[in-house]
C-alpha cells in the first residue's frame, strides 16, 4: 500500500484521511497540536521524513496556509497528488493543480483549470470552462456556472452561485464589440482584438486566440454590418448560409479542401446566424483561413491571371444553384438604368451644394445615358441568362494560398445575389486592370491595362467558358465598360448626396474615386474594338 503524508490532522485532516484511504493510501500525519496513533510528528518534520515518504498533501481548511504548505512540500521535492473522491466527477480535458482535493458527489466540468491546492467541496459545481486560480475553496454545494475566473485564495461559500463576469480583452474600446464577442463565445477566451482589413463599408475586427503552445494566432474574423447599406442583414446572411453551405458540398464532391476553400461562418450561441447588438446593427463571425493572403492591388500579372480562374470557377461552382431563391438583399443593385436615374436625382436635389465642384463629370455621366441600358435591354429581353453572382469581384475580395500564389477563396460575400456574369466580369476588369489605385488623385496615373485585360479574359473563360452562353460571352467587354461607369456614377452619387454610402477619408474622396473610373471609361472606349477582339479570340 503506497504511503501519503498528511500536513493538518484536524476536522479537514480526518476528511483527507478517509478520501486517501478509500484510494488505497496508508495515511500518515503531521500535526503541531494533534496527538493519536497516526500522528507521527509535528508540520516542520516534512523534511526530515522525505527520505521515508514519497508523497504528501495539505489538509488545512484555511486557503493561505494550505496554498503554503502545498508549495513548500513541492520546494522539498515531494510529490503532492490530486486527490478526487470516486464519487465525483471530473471531465478529461480539466486541468487539476498538485494537491487540489475534490471531494464527494462534486462535479468539475469540461475544460476547467485548477491551480495548485484548490478544494472542490461535497456537492459543489464547477461547470466548463471556468478557471480557479491558487488556493480557492469551492464551498459545498456552491455553483461556478460557466466561464467564470475566480481569484486566488477566494473562498465560495456554501451554496453560492457565481455568475460569468466579464474580463477586459485587448483592443475592444465599445460595449457592442464586447457583445459581440461573447455572443459568439469568444469573451472568456480570445486573446486579444484589432481593425482588420481595408474595406469600405463594415467594421471588421481579427480576433485572436491562445494556442496550445502559448502562441496568440487569428483565429475568428468578426464583422459588424453597414445597415444603411444592407438594410436587410437577415436576408444577407441566408443568401451567405445557403451558397457557403452549397460550395462546401461542391467542393468536398470535387475532392478539394472546404475548410480552405470556402469561408465557414459560425453561429452565434444562440444558434442565431448573427448577433444584433444594443444600436440595433448585425454582427456575424467567420473562420479566418490561415496561410492566405490578401492583394489590395495587382503586383504582378499573374496575381490578375489567379483572380480571373478563381472568380470564374466560382460562377462555375455555382452553376447548379437556383439563383431565384436567394434575396435581392440590394434591390437593383446591379441596374445601372436604376443607378442613372439616382444620379440625376442627386444632381437636381444636390443637397450637399457640391454639383458646382463635378460638373464636367456630371457631364460625362449624362453624356452616356444610353449606354446604361446595354445589359438591362439584354436581360429583360431574355438573352442573357440570371445566375448567381458576386457582385463586388476585386481582387482583394480573393484569399491567395500564400506557399503557391494560387487563388484560394471567395470572400466578402454580403452582395451574394442573382446577377448577370458580365457584371462580375466587368467589376474585376475596373478595378484590376489598371495602373493605378481606386482613388488616385492624379488622372494621369490612371490607365486602362489592355494586356491585363486579355490575361484577366483568358484566365476567366478558361474556368467559365463551359458553362456560359455565347450571348453571356459577347456581353463581357461590355460588362467591363458598363460596370465601370456604374461604379463612378454610384462614387458620384454619394458625392453629390454628402458620403453616407461610401466609407471616405478626406473631404473630395469620393468625387476623387468617380473621376478614376471615368478615365478608365474613357480609355475603355476607345480601345473597345480590341476588347471585343480578345473575347472572341479565347472563346
Amino acid at each position: 500500500m503506497e504511503k501519503l503524508l498528511v500536513l493538518g490532522a484536524g476536522g479537514f485532516g480526518q476528511v483527507v484521511r478517509e478520501l486517501a484511504e478509500e484510494l488505497g493510501y496508508e495515511v500518515s500525519f503531521l500535526d503541531d497540536a494533534a496527538r493519536g496513533s497516526k500522528v507521527i510528528g509535528r508540520c516542520m518534520d516534512y523534511e526530515t521524513l522525505a527520505g521515508s515518504y514519497q508523497k504528501a498533501v495539505a489538509a488545512f481548511g484555511n486557503n493561505r496556509l494550505r496554498l503554503r504548505w502545498v508549495n513548500q512540500l513541492l520546494e522539498a521535492g515531494y510529490e503532492v497528488p490530486v486527490l478526487v473522491h470516486p464519487t465525483a466527477w471530473v471531465s478529461r480535458s480539466a486541468a487539476l493543480g498538485d494537491g487540489s482535493i475534490v471531494l464527494q458527489n462534486a462535479v468539475v466540468n469540461t475544460r476547467s483549470q485548477l491551480g495548485k491546492a484548490c478544494l472542490i467541496n461535497c456537492g459543489a459545481v464547477v461547470d466548463h470552462d471556468n478557471r480557479l486560480e491558487d488556493g480557492t475553496h469551492i464551498g459545498l454545494g456552491a455553483v461556478i456556472k460557466a466561464n467564470c475566473c475566480i481569484k486566488p485564495l477566494q473562498k465560495i461559500e456554501a451554496g453560492t452561485v457565481i455568475f460569468s463576469t466579464r474580463r477586459k480583452i485587448d483592443g475592444v474600446d465599445n460595449l457592442m464589440l464586447e457583445d459581440a464577442l461573447y455572443a459568439f463565445g469568444f469573451g472568456n477566451t480570445c486573446s486579444f482584438v484589432k481593425p482588420f482589413g481595408a474595406g469600405h463599408i463594415n467594421e471588421t475586427y481579427a480576433v485572436y486566440m491562445p494556442q496550445d503552445d502559448g502562441k496568440e494566432e487569428l483565429s475568428y474574423i468578426l464583422q459588424r454590418v453597414n445597415i444603411n447599406v444592407f438594410k436587410k442583414p437577415k436576408e444577407v446572411m441566408e443568401n451567405i448560409m445557403g451558397v457557403t453551405e452549397f460550395l462546401r458540398k461542391r467542393i468536398m464532391q470535387d475532392g478539394g479542401n472546404p475548410n480552405r476553400e470556402t469561408l465557414s461562418y459560425i453561429r452565434t450561441k444562440a444558434g442565431e446566424n448573427f448577433f444584433e447588438d444594443s444600436e440595433g446593427k448585425p454582427w456575424r463571425c467567420y473562420n479566418f483561413i490561415e496561410k492566405s493572403i490578401c492583394y489590395q492591388a495587382v503586383e504582378r500579372p499573374e496575381q490578375f491571371y489567379e483572380s480571373a480562374k478563381s472568380f470564374g470557377n466560382f460562377l462555375k461552382q455555382l452553376s447548379d444553384y437556383p439563383a431565384d431563391t436567394l434575396h435581392e438583399t440590394i434591390p437593383r443593385f446591379h441596374d445601372t438604368e436604376s443607378r442613372f436615374m439616382d444620379f440625376e436625382k442627386a444632381v437636381e436635389r444636390d443637397v450637399k451644394d457640391r454639383a458646382g465642384k463635378c460638373a464636367k463629370e456630371i457631364l460625362f455621366v449624362q453624356n452616356r445615358k444610353e449606354d446604361c441600358s446595354v445589359l438591362m435591354n439584354q436581360l429583360h429581353s431574355g438573352k442573357l441568362p440570371l445566375r448567381v453572382t458576386h457582385n463586388d469581384t476585386k481582387l482583394n475580395n480573393i484569399l491567395f494560398d500564400e506557399t503557391n500564389g494560387k487563388g484560394l477563396c471567395i470572400i466578402d460575400l454580403d452582395t451574394i445575389m442573382p446577377g448577370l456574369a458580365a457584371n462580375d466580369f466587368g467589376d474585376s476588369i475596373r478595378f484590376g486592370a489598371t495602373t493605378a489605385a481606386e482613388d488616385e488623385p492624379d488622372l494621369s496615373k490612371v490607365n486602362f491595362d489592355i494586356g491585363l485585360y486579355e490575361l484577366y479574359v483568358k484566365g476567366y473563360l478558361e474556368a467559365a467558358g463551359g458553362i456560359l452562353t455565347e450571348a453571356e460571352k459577347e456581353s463581357l467587354a461590355w460588362g467591363a465598360r458598363i460596370i465601370t461607369l456604374e461604379c463612378g456614377i454610384r462614387f458620384l452619387t454619394d458625392f453629390l448626396q454628402g458620403d453616407t454610402y461610401f466609407k471616405t477619408e478626406r473631404p473630395m474622396h469620393n468625387l476623387e474615386r468617380a473621376r478614376t473610373q471615368f478615365k478608365l471609361v474613357a480609355d475603355m472606349e476607345k480601345q473597345f474594338d480590341q476588347m471585343l477582339a480578345i473575347v472572341k479570340k479565347y472563346c
